[in-house]
């Protein structure tokens, strides 16, 4: 009894730790912290294993009007003219190359994995962010949920326009050598293909957003990056050069056009954001002080409680009246 009201008892001061309410600051020791990384590790990595599940699952099986996961990641390879198919007929189904026994299975594993990754992103991104959230102030807080917010929007758009790109990509790639080639894709290598394209263009898009946060510090200026500018358009055209897979000339000229009109976004934000700055501190007055001269901060130091009080005797009192 005395060791399982003990267990209770740390079990208690445990979450009395992680609440917000007794330990706003979040304030642990050492071994408390890997401990509670070890926790939120686990729920994030079980949060992915029941999406992954999840997954395995849709990738045969249609749900509603959504079409089966299989349907979904074969629908380019489907695209191609099924005269460039090997053994493909006008009425018969589309089916990939299986080289290997397990070759489908490890297939459906490693892409219902990933989609269900995708699926329950808010729950493991959940355990993520309450791990590193109480160690940081409420104005850091408030960036780092934008960041994430916009960070899922521009991954999301970069997969999406790698995904609606992918056809065009093999229709081209399969036009070469003309009639002395047809087309006999393994299921490996062309799942491969396709998730590393969605994930390359879905990373690719959160550059021009790192841009933006380095400018909201104060890393980056305006300034600098007009003057990187054209230095940069060339970066990231030869980025896009190495980053397509299989150096699709169709991926990287759409990848990197797509980058450029986001980093030209990205600049002109810094140009507004750099442009409101300049206006306040010409409020301020700053500008005009001397490089010796302290800036006019009100130095005076807050109170905790405009009104003190005191209890005396069980009545309480105004502090003006203790003597």
């Amino acid at each position: 009894m005395a060791d399982s009201a003990s267990g209770e008892e740390r079990r208690g001061s445990k979450r009395r730790k992680r609440s917000r309410r007794t330990n706003p600051d979040g304030t642990m020791t050492l071994i408390e912290h890997i401990y509670e990384f070890r926790r939120r590790l686990g729920f994030a990595l079980l949060a992915i294993l029941a999406g992954g599940i999840i997954g395995f699952l849709w990738f045969q099986t249609r749900v509603g009007a959504l079409p089966s996961l299989g349907d979904i990641m074969t629908g380019p390879y489907c695209g191609i003219p099924w005269e460039r198919r090997l053994g493909a007929k006008p009425d018969g189904p589309c089916q990939l190359l299986q080289t290997v026994p397990f070759e489908a299975f490890m297939i459906q594993l490693k892409v219902g994995i990933a989609a269900g990754a995708v699926l329950l992103a808010p729950l493991w991104l959940y355990q993520v962010w309450a791990f590193i959230a109480p160690g940081l102030y409420s104005k850091e807080r408030k960036y780092a949920l934008t960041f994430v917010f916009f960070a899922s929007i521009l991954f999301a758009t970069g997969a999406v326009l790698a995904y609606l790109l992918i056809p065009h990509a093999l229709e081209l790639l399969m036009n070469f050598g003309g009639d002395q080639f047809i087309t006999a894709l393994t299921g490996d290598k062309y799942i491969s293909f396709i998730l590393s394209l969605l994930l390359i263009f879905g990373v690719s898009f959160e550059l021009p957003l790192f841009v933006v946060m380095l400018n909201r510090v104060g890393v980056l200026k305006y300034q600098t990056l007009k003057k990187w500018r054209r230095g940069l358009i060339m970066v990231v055209f030869v980025f896009a050069a190495f980053a397509t897979p299989g150096s699709d000339p169709f991926s990287m000229i759409a990848l990197a056009g797509a980058l450029v009109v986001l980093l030209e976004l990205s600049i002109q934000i810094a140009r507004f954001h750099d442009r409101k700055l300049d206006k306040d501190r010409g409020t301020e007055g700053w500008d005009k002080l001397d490089d010796d001269e302290a800036a006019p901060f009100d130095y005076t130091p807050s109170t905790i409680d405009d009104e003190p009080s005191a209890t005396t005797g069980g009545k309480r009192t105004s502090t003006d009246d203790v003597t």
